[in-house]
């Protein structure tokens, strides 16, 4: 098995060291960003950009780059691993804990100390960073990035692409909607539509269509 990590940033360095935590090696980096092209990050090297996974040999990717805000860029970049033939690898963090109930996306990262309770269910190329909780019953979307310490309460919804930041709280029965974005330490308490910014205790909408 020869894993891509397709895209770099910081959260690369914290992909690579769950996988290798996880047993794992990560064989390489595409990155768009040219200053990192010749460069490594914690001794895997980078590439290129995207043009260089033809003819690498690669056989499995993961999406490395993090988002800031509803994970459009996670999207395209897990989409081009799928148009290059290559199969999506979900990593869990040893460290992490995760129901026998709970159901986990190809190309998900699940990573250090979070937490998927009882019949939680986690789409494709999410991200549940360091310390997150997913209680019982939620259903998170394709390529949502739920930040470091969030909470999501039981029976939440999170649609395709939302974003939730960090030490962000999501009270039960609440549904998030696609490409909405949650701001950094807000409490959530009630239906957050599609493509709004919303920040604050109680969180309030601030911008649609992000």
């Amino acid at each position: 098995m020869r894993i891509a990590l397709l895209g770099g940033g910081g959260h690369a360095a914290v992909i690579i060291e769950a996988m290798r935590a996880a047993g794992l090696a990560p064989a390489f980096i595409v990155d768009r960003n040219k200053a990192m092209w010749g460069r490594s990050v914690l001794e895997v090297p980078v590439i290129g950009d995207d043009d260089h996974l033809a003819g690498s040999g690669a056989t499995h990717f993961i999406v490395s780059l993090g988002a800031v805000g509803p994970g459009r860029d996670r999207q395209t970049l897990f989409e081009l691993g799928i148009a290059a033939g290559l199969k999506p690898l979900a990593i869990i963090h040893p460290t992490a804990i995760v129901s026998p109930s709970a159901m986990i996306g190809a190309g998900s990262a699940v990573l250090a100390g979070a937490v998927l309770c009882a019949r939680a269910t986690v789409g494709r190329n999410v991200i549940v960073n360091t310390r997150a909780v997913v209680e019982h019953d939620c259903t998170v979307g394709d390529h949502v990035h739920i930040a470091t310490g969030a909470c999501l309460s039981g029976q939440v919804q999170v649609s395709e692409a939302a974003f939730i930041g960090a030490g962000a709280a999501v009270r039960q029965n609440v549904v998030i909607g696609a490409h909405a974005c949650i701001g950094l330490g807000s409490a959530v308490v009630r239906d957050v539509a599609a493509g709004s910014l919303v920040v604050g205790v109680p969180a309030e909408v601030k911008r649609m269509s992000v």
